[in-house]
């Protein structure tokens, strides 16, 4: 590469894809750093990432309001202890104001590619409006979860009735009185199915692998206790480091630490199957209902209302495997078809799918495609938010940027590390910053061996369909540390694990005065 230019700090550009919370949290940390050419881009006319485009009934965070939030900027008005769908959409809008961000906002604005060009050292990000807008810094912030994923079922466009995915829900979609199907039993459809039941005149439920789920300690936090948290912050922040402890230990520990300590996962079965057991007296339900793989290998949810569901007269379960979709029904491989009017698909989104990670080509140096890359070379980064071939670039979404906590530990740690990298870059004057290929192996090294010890390795996965594993059967969504391990490193890492160049495309080896 040859002379990238070199801007003074202030006067260094960077351009934000995703305006959800991964977005926000980086343009928070670039406005800290005291940068103010940025733009953040995003395809919807809001903010709120996830938050902004799903809608459905019952929509609600699965992880206690006061972790699922930046420690940063506590909310002490969360009214109930898992805050519902437009809470946090409002949050975000809370957020963007609170910190200028809406000035940075270029919204209804889709992206086609983003190329980096060697000779310049920066990066060009073209639009489905035509402009290219030019950035020394790219931050991708789009997420796992965007891309809605439609079930690859023969007849699926033939069908007659409404179909609604729960990504892009229809609230003009009266549901009173219909005959639906539900295609799915995720995260998604534990939410949904209690609040839509009660509507229909009758609902199927198709269900190719069980959920486990785990009761929900759910409640209204009332208003004195609001207004103690507004008006003594630690208390939250009490409230926050025990919910986060709590989850750490099931959620993350046990499944990290399967061959070490096989009993925290056979603890959180034991305690979801007496769950279980309390709601649903038919032994044939339970049967259906109960998962064949290990707690761990897909992601669980916690419900209080999930299970009864199913004991309603007007809803079945169907653990039959689906053969088409007909213009008005859906018929399973024993021959039954089920007359439906309303086919609602709560299948998730893509996650290693073509079309999704990110959902736009990315080329790095030389024209490396991004995609190409961890298709040939598995899917890797350095510290879950960069990747060597790709200068200036952070990927909020890279393969082992999430622990199993709330995204927000995720984000916070990445947040602290773009800082920290931006630092640097200012302290040696660079004008390109890039992960070496020795950091990189070391940290995937270092990944693969903690994989080890972990559900996905040591346990039984097997028939889970967990989209934590990629095409290659590898679970390379989650990185397999301790939350405090995780963010530690990610926000402590070593100067020398990156390439820094000057103006002259020169790598620069010893620190220069700030």
């Amino acid at each position: 590469m040859s002379a990238p230019r070199i801007r003074p700090r202030r006067q260094r550009s960077f351009v934000i894809v995703g305006a959800g919370f991964g977005g926000l949290g980086a343009a928070i940390s670039l406005r800290r750093l005291g940068y103010d050419d940025i733009t953040i881009i995003d395809r919807a006319d809001g903010v709120g990432g996830t938050w902004h485009w799903n809608t459905y009934p019952g929509l609600a965070v699965d992880i206690a309001s006061t972790t699922y939030s930046y420690s940063f900027e506590p909310n002490p008005w969360w009214q109930r202890v898992y805050a519902k769908g437009p809470e946090l959409k409002r949050y975000a809008e809370h957020v963007t104001e609170k910190y200028d961000l809406r000035r940075h906002l270029r919204l209804k604005t889709d992206v086609e590619s983003a190329t980096f060009d060697d000779t310049s050292g920066t990066w060009t990000v073209r639009t489905g409006d035509g402009d290219d807008i030019t950035a020394d810094v790219m931050i991708l912030a789009t997420g796992f979860l965007s891309q809605p994923k439609y079930p690859d079922i023969p007849g699926l466009d033939a069908f007659g009735g409404k179909t609604i995915h729960t990504a892009r829900w229809d609230h003009d979609h009266d549901l009173r009185g219909r005959r639906a199907a539900v295609i799915g039993t995720g995260a998604t459809a534990v939410q949904l199915l209690p609040e839509i039941a009660p509507l229909l005149d009758h609902l199927d439920v198709y269900q190719r692998t069980p959920i486990w789920c785990a009761p929900k300690l759910d409640t209204e936090i009332p208003e004195p206790v609001q207004r103690l948290f507004a008006r003594i912050p630690m208390a939250q922040r009490g409230v926050r480091a025990f919910t986060s402890t709590a989850l750490e230990v099931m959620m993350v520990a046990g499944p990290l630490h399967r061959r070490e300590l096989p009993w925290l996962t056979k603890s959180a079965e034991l305690m979801c199957k007496a769950h279980l057991r309390r709601q649903v007296p038919d032994p044939d339900l339970r049967r259906k209902l109960t998962p064949a793989y290990d707690f761990g290998c897909k992601r669980p949810t916690f419900s209080n209302d999930y299970y009864p569901t199913f004991m309603r007269e007007n809803v079945e379960l169907v653990t039959d495997p689906i053969e088409c979709i007909t213009q008005t029904g859906i018929r399973t491989r024993d021959g039954r078809e089920r007359p439906i009017d309303t086919l609602i698909l709560a299948t998730g989104y893509k996650v290693w799918e073509p079309g999704n990670f990110p959902a736009f080509e990315v080329r790095g140096r030389g024209g490396r495609s991004l995609r190409e890359y961890w298709e040939t070379e598995h899917f890797q980064s350095y510290q879950g938010i960069t990747v060597h071939g790709f200068p200036n670039m952070f990927y909020m979404a890279s393969p082992f940027a999430f622990t199993g906590l709330s995204v927000f530990f995720a984000i916070e740690g990445q947040m602290a590390h773009i800082e920290r990298c931006l630092r640097l870059m200012d302290r040696r004057q660079a004008a390109v910053f890039e992960p070496t290929a020795t950091a990189q192996e070391r940290f995937m090294d270092q990944m693969q061996r903690n994989y080890r010890s972990t559900v996905f390795a040591a346990g039984q996965c097997g028939g889970s369909n967990s989209y934590y594993f990629n095409q290659h059967g590898e679970s390379t969504l989650l990185r397999p540390q301790p939350t405090p391990i995780a963010l530690r490193q990610t926000a402590r890492f070593p100067s020398r694990d990156y390439q820094w160049l000057d103006a002259h495309g020169r790598p620069i080896r010893r620190q220069r005065a700030a």
